[in-house]
This record gives structure tokens, sequence and C-alpha cells, in this order.
């Protein structure tokens, strides 16, 4: 074979080559969901009312019933995996999970490393305590022990708002808890969504303070996959828009429930 002739055939292949890989780059998320018939969700199971496991074994919450309605819109089987705050990301980002439903907080810095849907969820961040502990805010904390989740917004911010406290950190939340219940910490920060749930469950501890942040959860999904995120969002928007959304989160966090919360947002709606 000629020079020339070995030149074309190398740059038709590698064009070949260059070719497939960008359509396998380029194939959503939502084209393998479907084609599985199969939606991988990663949900917290450390989390009520987000997602615990109840007295039968079932893994229930308020996320799980987002993630179930966004696999009934789509019309695949939905199949839950347990993830923590430290390993969630790690576990979307290696294909582990399709996506993430796991009371996780839209920020800039999670933002370079993975993409999020509109927001699902409003809430922000405040100190859980036993009763008459004299603790009202941060500001009561210099000198005091405090308990979070590694990984967590919550780590990172009450580091901020309190340089003087001692922090405590865990990998779930029912060992932060464990914690302020044993004395170890005299307060524990999170979501106030998700420390409604330990207040709900257990008497004599109280959600003190002013927001220390803004806690705006979003469902994490890969980098560049806009079919994948508007899938999500619209379901998102469906489920607002069908009156479903507010039937989950009355169940969750009604007036009557365990865990009362009032609704603080509303979800995005695009015309």
């Amino acid at each position: 074979m000629k020079k020339k002739q070995r030149v074309v055939v190398f740059t038709l292949t590698l064009a070949l080559i260059l070719g497939l890989g960008a359509v396998t780059l380029a194939q959503s998320t939502l084209d393998k969901v479907k084609s599985k018939g199969v939606l991988v969700a990663g949900v917290k199971y450390d989390a009520p009312p987000f997602g615990f496991v109840d007295e039968t074994g079932a893994v229930v919450g308020f996320d799980i019933d987002v993630a179930k309605y966004i696999a009934d819109k789509l019309g695949v089987k939905l199949s839950l995996v347990q993830v923590t705050s430290k390993s969630r990301i790690p576990m979307l980002q290696d294909g582990t999970v399709d996506m993430l439903v796991a009371t996780m907080t839209h920020s800039k810095a999670r933002d370079e490393t993975i993409d999020f849907s509109i927001t699902y969820f409003f809430t922000g961040q405040k100190l859980l305590v036993k009763e008459n502990s004299g603790i009202q805010s941060v500001a009561d904390l210099a000198g005091k022990t405090v308990a979070t989740i590694q990984g967590s917004t919550s780590e990172i911010n009450i580091r901020r708002a309190q340089p003087a406290a001692k922090i405590l950190v865990f990998q779930e939340y029912p060992q932060a808890f464990l914690a302020l219940q044993q004395g170890r910490a005299q307060a524990m920060t999170t979501d106030a969504s998700i420390l409604a749930g330990f207040a709900g469950l257990y008497p004599g501890y109280a959600i003190v303070g002013p927001n220390i942040a803004p806690e705006p959860y979003g469902i994490g999904i890969r980098e560049n996959d806009s079919a994948w995120r508007d899938a999500i969002n619209l379901a998102i928007m469906d489920m607002w828009e069908s009156g479903q959304y507010h039937k989950a989160y009355e169940k969750w966090f009604g007036v009557n429930s365990k865990y009362p919360l009032p609704l603080a947002g509303e979800i995005e709606v695009w015309p």
C-alpha cells in the first residue's frame, strides 16, 4: 500500500473511532434507563422521613416517593441503592446509580462535579438540642461540641458559622443523634427537615435558632446530560401540578404526621 493510501485509511479509521466514541458519550442516561427498564436511584436509608427502613423492613420516605413518581412517569421499575453523604457523589459518577434523591443540597461546589435538577425541596440548616439546654443559636455553641455528617454542606456551614465549636463528624444521622443523646455533643446540626425526623420520634428535643444556611435540595445527575435532566425536571413539575407532591408532603410532613414541617417553597414550573 502506498504511503498516501495508508494516510487516507488511517484518517478514515481514526474518524470512525472518534465518531463511535462521540455516539457512546452522547448516549443519555434517559436512553439507558428506558432500554433496561429500570431506574436506579441512590437514596438515604438513615434520614427519616426522607429515606429510612420501616418496621416491615421496607425503605420508605418522601425521597422514595419522589423517585417512585419519576420512575412511574418514565414507565420503568425503580431500584433503590443506599448512599451516604460521603458516598453518594462517587456512586453517581462511577455509574452505580442513575440519580441521587438523597437530601442533597444544590451547592456551587457540588455543581462543579455533577449536575442538578430544579429544586424539589426547600429547607434550611438548624440545630437540634435537648430541651432546656440553653442553646438557642450558633452563638451559644462556642466551646461546645456539635455533631454533624461528614461530607455534608452542614459540616462546612457550621465550621464557618462557629469556629469556636468542636465538630464531631459521622457517616450516618443516627450516629450523630446518638452522640447528642449520650451527651458527647451538645447539639446536632443538619437540615431542619431531617432534624424534624428525630424530634418527631424522640420527645425532649427541640429544633432551635434561625437558619444557619439555606438548603435547597436537588436531584443529582451526572454532568452534561441535558436530556436526562430535562426528563427529571418535567417529572418533578408534573408531580407538583398533579397534586401528588402535596399528597406526599402531607403524608410525611403534614400537621398530623410524626414530622410536622410547613411547606417552605414552591416548585419551579416552566410555561
